[in-house]
């Protein structure tokens, strides 16, 4: 048997509890663990330093019993979480461990039958490590990260390479025992050959090209065996030790008479020994750099704070730059207004027919609905009249409806978030009177478009300024100036998305950007992020440039203007195209 599989009957669990009842705490978590892991109901749990029966860890089969040496958690036991699966990462080896015994637990459901030679025992119970670390990560896959982080501890224990007195030696029985404990780990999809390739390396050497051969052609048999097939585990254990010259009778490696097999008495570890230490410090630097896997749940939940966060300062940043008193410090330029005008009769007019463009985008067809009653109007059922008959006739509650109808309802189209985001830097002041009156046309339309619609525009340069507000219908044209010398889109798409809730769903969405896109670095990362962010809840976004140098984001919907008066047609038909493809 192997150190951590207790086969006797009578054995008791080596615990003893410190005086921290944290101890107790965590061994009743880490039960309420196992059943997952293990797929099994009965298993304790039990953790604390000194338990395991001198291994890191061990499994009493008579008992139900888990025992994990506490020594090797590494935090404080009061600061576990099993239940959550990014503490995990906190103490790997420790959940590395739980885990292979709960794969003794569910998949070593086979005994070494009375009388089975003491070498032929130990040989199949060391093939079993291997066979049912596989059955684990085939059942469980994620499994293996936690194996693979709890390897070096039970592949040291179980190999003595710490020991000076008992550590591997240049002997074939101790090579084919490193190699069933490490190289069998490969083919069962636990290691890499790369970890293992100094192990490879020095087993091939000591073995013989043809031994190796025979040897992992018996373990990845007893990676194919049954979780209950003793026979042919005893059978694989047989033949062991036959490949290898041991005595069934004898399975002490220290009686190999080869001379190699003899300690060094100057402490030096053997080259096997050497080889071992480097593949396992392979596996951990492997282990370290793996991403630890995250709670669904707890990803979610900082995934939501973090939405809200950003939403709350989204609306700070809409009070701000609505009230008029948006300010960036870093920015070069006024962000100027020119004042206000009257709108022309054309620009009334376009308003207007904009307006019926987004009430007909809102209109859905209509929808039949059936319905049931007990009295007319509707189509008589004769199944349900029967129904009726005999619940009467029963003296019973009459719940029979035998009429039914079909209603033709229409639903309720979409209402509209709309927001203009127009870059006022230099290189842009043929587009800003465009814009203005694409402004004022959008706010007209919403307001009398028969579904509801908020419209937005704001102006970014050095700082934000707003041209139309939420919900309001200027009477003039506020016009601006272009002449910044800096692009803060990352406020300014903020400020939509407080003033509107761009981000937040239950409306067709679009954010409109008007630039050339020629940003600095860190402008362009700022308002990149921001943009992203409005893309990834469900809002569309339309990128309105003139020329093919400009460099809009990634991932937008770009649309060329074939002269600035078409930007108020532009912005139309993706605003009805917003409406119309919301809710089909």
């Amino acid at each position: 048997m192997t150190a951590h599989l207790v086969a006797d009957p009578d054995a008791t669990g080596a615990a003893v509890f410190p005086a921290r009842p944290e101890w107790l705490t965590l061994s009743t978590a880490l039960a309420d663990e196992v059943e997952i892991i293990a797929d099994r109901e009965d298993l304790l749990v039990t953790i604390a330093p000194g338990a395991g029966g001198g291994a890191p860890a061990c499994f009493y089969p008579a008992r139900a019993l888990i025992e994990v040496d506490g020594t090797h958690l590494g935090v404080d036991p009061a600061t576990v979480d099993p239940a959550n699966l990014a503490d995990r990462a906190r103490y790997a080896t420790t959940w590395g461990l739980l885990t292979h015994e709960c794969g003794h637990a569910k998949h070593t459901a086979w005994d070494v039958p009375e009388g089975t030679p003491p070498a032929v025992a130990e040989a199949a119970m060391l093939l079993e490590e291997p066979r049912m670390e596989a059955a684990q990560v085939r059942r469980r896959p994620d499994d293996r990260r936690w194996l693979r982080a709890s390897a070096t501890n039970l592949i040291l224990a179980d190999t003595d390479a710490t020991n000076p007195a008992r550590a591997p030696q240049m002997t074939k029985a101790d090579a084919a025992h490193t190699a069933a404990l490490l190289l069998a780990r490969v083919d069962g999809g636990i290691l890499t050959a790369t970890e293992t390739a100094p192990v490879a390396a020095m087993v091939e050497n000591i073995l013989g090209a043809d031994l190796l051969t025979e040897l992992r052609g018996l373990w990845r048999e007893a990676l194919n065996t049954a979780d209950d097939d003793a026979d042919t585990m005893i059978d694989l254990g047989r033949r062991w030790c036959q490949a290898i010259g041991t005595d069934p009778d004898n399975p002490d490696p220290g009686a190999d008479p080869d001379a190699s097999g003899t300690p060094d008495p100057s402490g030096v570890p053997s080259p096997l020994t050497q080889a071992i230490g480097q593949a396992l410090a392979n596996v951990a630097l492997a282990v370290a750099h793996e991403i630890p896997p995250q709670d669904p749940a707890a990803v979610a939940e900082a995934r939501q704070a973090a939405e809200d966060a950003a939403h709350e300062a989204n609306e700070a940043t809409a009070r701000t730059v609505f009230a008029g008193a948006y300010h960036n410090p870093k920015g070069y330029g006024a962000t100027a207004t020119a004042g206000t005008r009257p709108p022309t009769a054309a620009e009334r007019t376009a308003s207007r027919v904009l307006a019926r463009a987004l009430s007909t985008a809102g209109v859905r067809e209509r929808v039949a609905v059936k319905s049931t009653s007990p009295i007319p109007p509707g189509r008589l059922r004769m199944r349900g009249a029967l129904a009726a008959d005999a619940q009467r006739a029963a003296g019973a509650t009459v719940t029979a409806e035998p009429f039914t109808r079909t209603a033709r309802l229409v639903t309720p189209g979409p209402p509209l978030r709309l927001g203009i985001a127009c870059d006022v830097s230099g290189s842009m002041g043929y587009l800003r009177r465009p814009v203005a009156s694409t402004a004022w046309m959008l706010a007209h339309a919403g307001h009398r478009a028969t579904v509801p619609v908020t419209t937005a525009t704001v102006i970014y340069g050095a700082h934000v300024r707003p041209i139309t507000h939420p919900g309001t219908v200027p009477d003039l044209v506020t016009e601006f100036e272009a002449d910044d010398g800096s692009h803060d889109l990352a406020a300014a798409t903020a400020a939509l998305d407080g003033a509107l809730g761009l981000s937040h769903p239950g409306a067709a969405r679009l954010l409109v950007i008007v630039s050339d896109g020629h940003y600095e670095p860190d402008e362009r990362a700022a308002g990149r992020a921001q943009v992203d962010r409005l893309r990834a809840s469900g809002c569309a976004v339309l990128w309105l440039t003139t020329d093919d140098r400009d460099d809009p984001f990634d991932g937008v919907t770009v649309h060329k203007l074939t002269s600035p008066t078409a930007t108020a047609q532009a912005i139309g038909r993706a605003a009805t195209a917003a409406l119309r493809a919301t809710g089909r």
